[in-house]
């Protein structure tokens, strides 16, 4: 009988031994998918870093480029307006003076479709 108890002291024992093991091993992994995890988040970070100074490169060489037209046209459009201004301030007093003379000199005519004795 005291051998069969000693085979199950070495029986429970070893058992003990083996969970204690397995749970080792589940920390172990437990700690290793943690360390993965971290692992691909740095890496996706990194990712997303590159790919936003990427977008912010391309971004910049287009509003740069967009920039210049915008620069360009201002300039246009001032220069119309002060062709524009130039040209008013040329011609403003003989366009008074024609409708001025429109409007006073005043002739009086019977209109086209009147009709007389009708």
């Amino acid at each position: 009988m005291a051998s069969q108890s000693q085979g199950i002291q070495q029986l429970l024992q070893a058992e003990k031994r083996a969970a204690e093991k397995v749970a080792e091993a589940r920390k172990r992994k437990t700690r290793r998918l943690k360390q993965a995890k971290e692992e691909a988040q740095a890496e996706i970070e990194q990712y997303r870093t590159e790919r936003e100074r990427e977008f912010q490169q391309k971004q910049q060489a287009a509003m740069g480029s967009q920039g210049n037209l915008s620069s360009e046209v201002e300039q246009q459009t001032k220069k119309k307006i002060q062709t524009m201004q130039t040209n008013y301030q040329r011609n403003r007093e003989k366009m008074l003076r024609q409708l001025l003379t429109l409007v006073c000199e005043i002739k009086p005519e019977i209109h086209n479709n009147y009709k007389i004795g009708a």
